[in-house]
């Protein structure tokens, strides 16, 4: 588990499984790819053979590893916190077993002071796996879209039974202009960063955050993205954009 996440929106990261596989343009980048590369360099055995060099540079290899010692770290947190739940996977992976995502679920619930933010790509296995999982109060979920290909994931993070729904729109690839939030509480945007990053139209981010607005939703604006992402900054129009889901006090 890391504290003191550098991600906008969260406070921590905690990475019961680790590793994945590539199933959509905006994981072409994913930056977890070069960090399970460097952890593996630095010695930690739990990145070790996740991911594969090709065209000189670090891709998964299809490999998914569950790690069992990481599965009751948050409850050495006694201090309440906002945790990114597998920063370095997807918890919805095909290969990750309904027991152990009940076991991560376990540990949630047993930990009301921390809230969890849950990311995932693999929508449709979220939606079937929803009604056998017990959704604590504590737990946001939410999937990622890229460009207008992928909304579909939308439709099915809205059948879950989570408390919190949110999208992530990041790595934005393309214009979403017809997003339905309808039931959606959160919504996240930003431009991709990092080496090879994609570029990002500012015209995208302000549909987004408007469509935001004329139906109630909380926007939070990431990053603007690039090679420098620090240069660029996440200033839209004059001002950052943190808003979280109604009722949230961070």
């Amino acid at each position: 588990m890391a504290n003191n996440s550098s991600i906008e929106w969260t406070e921590a990261t905690w990475n019961p499984v680790v590793g994945c596989t590539i199933i959509s343009p905006g994981c072409t980048n994913c930056y977890a790819m070069r960090m399970a590369r460097r952890l593996e360099a630095m010695g930690q055995p739990k990145y070790a053979g996740t991911t594969r060099m090709s065209g000189g540079r670090p891709k998964w290899n299809g490999v998914v590893r569950i790690d069992e010692d990481s599965l009751l770290l948050p409850m050495n947190w006694k201090v309440g916190r906002m945790i990114f739940v597998n920063s370095m996977s997807d918890l919805f992976h095909e290969d990750v077993p309904l027991e152990f995502i009940n076991r991560v679920f376990a540990t949630m619930r047993k930990t009301p002071q921390h809230t969890y933010q849950i990311l995932t790509k693999r929508a449709e296995r979220l939606e079937e796996l929803s009604p056998k999982l017990a959704w604590p109060q504590n737990v946001w979920m939410g999937v990622s879209v890229e460009n207008e290909n992928y909304m579909f994931r939308i439709d099915h993070l809205r059948r879950t039974q989570a408390a919190i729904k949110f999208l992530s729109l990041e790595p934005l690839l393309g214009p979403l202009d017809n997003l339905d939030l309808i039931g959606i509480d959160w919504v996240i945007a930003g431009g991709e960063s990092g080496p090879h990053a994609r570029p990002v139209e500012p015209g995208w981010i302000r549909s987004i955050r408007d469509q935001c607005f004329d139906s109630g939703v909380a926007f939070h604006f990431k990053q603007w993205g690039g090679v420098n992402k620090k240069k660029t900054g996440r200033i839209l129009d004059g001002r950052t954009w943190d808003d979280f889901p109604a009722g949230v006090v961070v």
